[in-house]
């Protein structure tokens, strides 16, 4: 028997427009997941409101907070991004919060299995993202030894993850688990922060909080690997499902065309990184989800052959 699939997406007002087109998205082309849970600041709820629908249900992330973590007063935003404070760490930015409350979530939510899925990923083709992921072996992403020992940020990353889990230091080159439409099995997640608790003698939470420099993608690959139990619970898998763009420089609709026509038919969703500030709507019409009527016969036959 299938295990049960469940999407978690977590975002924020500053994303909407890019998690509007991954609803629609979602809506015309995933199949095989139970529901999609979508998770937000409590006072962006009633922006988010009109998404809820018989599949995807809106939550505040004050339900998976701890009481000691509270939001900074909008007013004291950073680069359009709230701050968490308490008296047991160091301030916490929100996209630390969004890591955290991925994990938070999945242990919660009544499912087996978790796709997480981005706000700024739009899926391009038709899948049964439980055909993929629910079988009797989680699917783990992994990019074999795609960290160098001098990697600005998944190097510092990858020295947390062994030290929050307790594991002898890894040799770099270091594989790198972080991608887009990441599969999660709860079973590993809540062996992985008993881990956490037993290597740093405090709660998971606060030792995410006090880390700060994490990431839970890799968090989730180190664990499962340095589990005997949790690994034979895997396949490995070594291509992502999306089409990829990392870059702070925006492109036009003829660069993501190019991008997309690039990606091998396995690639079932594109993912445009939203500080690259990329126009929508080039997103929407390399995706095949503009209204045809609103666009030229070139741009249509183009959008169309991208999806």
């Amino acid at each position: 028997m299938n295990k049960r699939i469940a999407l978690i997406t977590p975002t924020y007002r500053g994303d909407l427009a890019q998690f509007e087109l991954l609803c629609e998205s979602i809506d015309l082309r995933l199949s095989g997941y139970e529901r999609h849970y979508v998770i937000v600041n409590d006072d962006d709820m009633p922006l988010f409101a009109k998404f809820s629908t018989g599949r995807r249900i809106i939550l505040p992330c004050s339900r998976f907070l701890p009481r000691w973590l509270r939001p900074a007063p909008r007013f004291l935003l950073r680069n359009g991004r709230r701050v968490w404070w308490s008296f047991r760490s160091r301030p916490v930015h929100g996209w630390h919060v969004q890591q955290i409350i991925k994990i938070a979530a999945a242990l919660q939510f009544p499912q087996e299995r978790f796709c997480i899925v981005d706000s700024d990923n739009v899926i391009m083709r038709n899948f049964d993202i439980g055909a993929y992921a629910g079988g009797p072996r989680a699917p783990l992403y992994v990019a074999r030894g795609a960290i160098a020992a001098d990697a600005p940020l998944h190097a510092k990353w990858t020295g947390n993850c062994d030290r929050l889990l307790g594991q002898p230091a890894t040799a770099f080159p270091a594989d790198d688990y972080i991608g887009n439409l990441i599969v999660w099995d709860k079973s590993a997640l809540r062996d992985m922060t008993r881990a956490i608790q037993a290597a740093t003698g405090v709660d998971w939470f606060l030792a995410l909080c006090r880390t700060r420099s994490f990431s839970e993608y890799l968090l989730y690959g180190h664990f499962v690997r340095s589990s005997p139990e949790h690994r034979a619970a895997h396949d490995i898998v070594t291509r992502s499902l999306a089409v990829a763009y990392w870059d702070a420089e925006p492109l036009d609709r003829e660069r993501l065309a190019a991008l997309v026509a690039r990606a091998p038919s396995s690639k079932i969703a594109l993912c445009v990184e939203s500080f690259s500030h990329t126009p929508i709507e080039a997103i929407r019409e390399v995706a095949g989800l503009a209204r045809p009527d609103a666009l030229p016969p070139s741009s249509r036959f183009a959008g169309g052959a991208a999806a």
